[in-house]
């Protein structure tokens, strides 16, 4: 009788335990996220909220903002979080009480966020492109000058994002404001006629940053070329991580290093504080998050080819998690375990 009472005791613990690792601690509470505006952090944030959802919570559709507005909006608490936060690279866009109302959390993509200058590789060899400094002179002016102002065309990016700052500061620590034409128009837009321009044989230049579907249309070493900046002369944001401005060992650079001119990132989620304390599950799962650079990239290209769509999005999520369950079971695992 006394091994009978064990087994139905050790029975029912272990079952009580399958239910409670099924439970959906998240039931009943209803989260607001936020997106950036690039379309390429998009994969991210569709993941994450998909694991929040099988976590029980009730997901709203994520509010498209820019930076500032977004660090502003999450220490008010109007928003709970997004997975597109850039570290060092968005200090210079967090309020000044931002870490008494919010924070960063885990690591999307670890030293994952690389951005720089490119130009095609024809054009690097024929007029012997190392730095920016080289648009200075006049041939190369002309080459790379699309609509006959004198100014070399560079396609930059949008006004709100993080890198405008950065390029701005770039044309005038480095006397550029009269050589180089920053064109801030849509980014997609403007690599897609980079990209037409390329096809043509014509002289590009544009920036961009990792993850990004710009590296798989223009592979680095092969189409294009990173180029430098003449020195590393950080803004007040950069200066804290002014070692990783400068970065060996990437492929495609017209040196190694190569002074990048730009904090080699990490991707984070970024969350109001209340939000976390009340939610250790989502918590949780965000400090266990965590993608391969590689496979953004992937999911990247696929959008820039025409798979851009929400349902689209959400299909490239379906077979992410189809050919990773095992660790994102691990993922959903360790969330409900940190709710219990």
């Amino acid at each position: 009788m006394r091994r009978f009472l064990l087994a139905v005791l050790c029975i029912t613990i272990m079952a009580s335990s399958a239910m409670a690792m099924d439970l959906k601690p998240g039931k009943g509470v209803t989260v607001q996220p936020a997106r950036a505006t690039w379309n390429t952090g998009f994969f991210q944030e569709a993941l994450f909220r998909r694991g929040l959802e099988e976590l029980g919570y009730e997901v709203d559709k994520p509010k498209d903002l820019q930076n500032p507005i977004f660090y502003k909006t999450v220490a008010l608490g109007d928003v709970d979080y997004w997975t597109n936060g850039w570290f060092p690279n968005h200090n210079s866009q967090l309020p000044k009480d931002f870490y008494e109302k919010a924070d960063t959390v885990g690591y999307v993509v670890k030293a994952g966020g690389l951005q720089g200058y490119l130009v095609s590789k024809e054009h690097v060899e024929k007029y012997n492109i190392k730095t920016l400094d080289d648009f200075k002179r006049d041939e190369v002016k002309k080459a790379f000058d699309k609509n006959g102002d004198g100014k070399a065309d560079l396609t930059a990016c949008p006004p709100g994002w993080g890198c405008e700052n950065i390029i701005t500061h770039h044309m005038k620590e480095y006397d550029l404001d009269d050589h180089i034409n920053p064109v801030k128009a849509s980014y997609e837009a403007g690599m897609a006629d980079a990209l037409g321009s390329f096809k043509a044989g014509e002289p590009v230049f544009f920036y961009t940053w990792a993850p990004n579907w710009t590296i798989f249309k223009l592979k680095p070493g092969k189409d294009v070329m990173w180029i430098g900046v003449p020195e590393i002369v950080p803004t007040e944001a950069q200066a804290p991580a002014k070692e990783r401005m400068t970065v060996s060992g990437i492929d495609g650079a017209v040196s190694d290093p190569i002074k990048l001119g730009f904090v080699v990132s990490d991707i984070r989620l970024v969350a109001n504080k209340k939000f976390m304390e009340a939610n250790p599950a989502a918590k949780r799962f965000m400090e266990v998050f965590e993608l391969p650079l590689i496979d953004i990239n992937a999911q990247n290209t696929r959008m820039n080819e025409g798979e851009k769509t929400d349902k689209h999005i959400a299909k490239h999520v379906d077979e992410w998690i189809a050919d990773n369950q095992e660790k994102w079971n691990g993922w959903l695992e360790a969330a409900r375990k940190a709710a219990q």
